[in-house]
């Protein structure tokens, strides 16, 4: 009888040994399961922060420079004790100086009346009010490269030196920057309006372009290719 008590305790407790083995391994299995699991996000990690990775070393990509020249002509409008004025700054990006030019009567008054029935004398550098942001009615700046700076800033000196006299319907204010405009390749509009107004159509049939490009100058032929 104590044999039969010792074999079913000795039996007892081996049940008890295999139950408890078979919980230890579910439970390595389950702790396998998880560390499995979770292996991918542990690597997706490192792989998001790790800078050997292609994503993370990659240089940003670089924003396409602008195509605006370090030059300008500023077209603008300004406020006067009549219906206004319209002259040009122009002169470099990088420097507070502007150059003005524009085309106006000489004096006070009445070669202002005069003017309008005939032809006065002018001024074209300028003008009172020129330099005041507050009296400023319209703009329309354009960019030109270096060569072509040159060359139209040349132009405007040019027609600053050849234009001695204002009319209010033909020399006018509006005429004068329309033909350093027309030199540099814009559309022109028609010139007998107010300063203002001529401004914003002069940008508007340009579609507002902010740079400007001269035509080439085509080579003169060569002795050889003359027709004889």
């Amino acid at each position: 009888m104590l044999a039969t008590i010792g074999s079913g305790s000795s039996s007892a407790q081996q049940v008890t040994q295999h139950a408890a083995l078979q919980t230890d391994l579910q439970g390595l299995q389950d702790n396998a399961k998880r560390s499995q699991v979770r292996k991918p996000r542990v690597a997706t990690a490192v792989a998001a922060t790790d800078p050997a990775t292609p994503e993370a070393s990659a240089k940003p990509a670089k924003k396409p420079q602008s195509a605006r020249g370090p030059y300008y002509v500023d077209f603008r409008a300004r406020t006067a004790a009549s219906y206004g004025h319209a002259f040009v700054w122009y002169g470099k990006t990088s420097e507070k100086k502007v150059d003005v030019a524009g085309l106006h009567p000489a004096g006070d008054q009445v070669p202002y009346i005069l003017g309008h029935l005939m032809w006065v004398p002018s001024e074209t550098g300028a003008s009172y009010g020129d330099l005041d942001p507050q009296y400023l009615t319209a703009n329309y700046r354009v960019y030109l490269n270096e060569a072509d700076a040159q060359k139209v800033f040349a132009y405007i000196k040019h027609l600053q030196a050849t234009s001695p006299l204002w009319n209010a319907q033909t020399t006018n204010c509006t005429a004068f920057i329309g033909r350093i405009a027309s030199y540099m390749g814009l559309k022109v509009p028609f010139h007998l309006q107010r300063p203002e107004n001529y401004i914003n159509e002069l940008k508007a049939i340009n579609g507002g372009r902010q740079t400007a490009q001269l035509a080439p100058v085509a080579a003169a032929p060569a002795l050889g290719d003359i027709p004889n």
